[in-house]
């Protein structure tokens, strides 16, 4: 799955608001710090810098996408981090669980 793919799930199964328009626009606004949810662009921005990918484009596997994540969901587990953002985050994992779940049954269809 691209990371475009994997972002347009997310968009799409996530229980809170994160797109910002389209998934490039989504990207952008998170990688350019002008995503109107600073934390939902925070964790998207974290999720693609992570994942050390040249192109939205570009593979990335199950493992790459929920190790990319670690750094933000430890920031999040702080006892000084905000609650909400952790529970962005825990959403976002189980998203992207169901991305590649959904992946892997329409492969063995």
């Amino acid at each position: 799955m691209t990371f475009h793919e994997l972002l347009h799930s997310i968009m799409q199964h996530s229980r809170y608001p994160i797109a910002n328009g389209d998934v490039i626009n989504t990207l952008q606004s998170a990688l350019d710090e002008q995503h109107p949810n600073q934390t939902a662009g925070g964790i998207i921005a974290s999720l693609y810098r992570n994942s050390g990918l040249a192109s939205p484009e570009d593979s990335l596997e199950r493992v790459q996408a929920v190790k990319a994540l670690g750094p933000i969901r430890l920031f999040y587990m702080k006892d000084d981090a905000p609650v909400e953002g952790f529970r962005m985050v825990e959403d976002i994992v189980h998203a992207i669980d169901g991305a590649y779940n959904d992946e892997a049954l329409r492969q063995k269809s």
